[in-house]
């Protein structure tokens, strides 16, 4: 479940990061505060806990939930 956990909040962070490139890049106003909105939110709790993990291979969901994220952000761009 810890896993499920790190890689869920990579996924999302890293999701939102790339949507909100992609907003800011196509002019978005609206969409790009809101996802920086969102970013922000995340961070502050990720920065509480994430880095603190000691459970082995902790780094490694992390860093599978950011790749998919970065995926998942790229093609949600697409229909925003």
């Amino acid at each position: 479940m810890v896993y499920l956990g790190l890689f869920g909040r990579a996924f999302l962070q890293v999701a939102l990061v790339a949507l909100n490139v992609a907003q800011i890049a196509k002019g978005n106003y609206a969409t790009a505060f809101l996802t920086g909105w969102a970013i922000s939110a995340l961070w502050w709790s990720n920065a509480r806990g994430a880095g603190r993990s000691e459970v082995r291979g902790a780094a490694l969901a992390y860093s599978v939930g950011a790749a998919f994220g970065t995926v998942a952000g790229m093609s949600l761009s697409r229909f925003l």
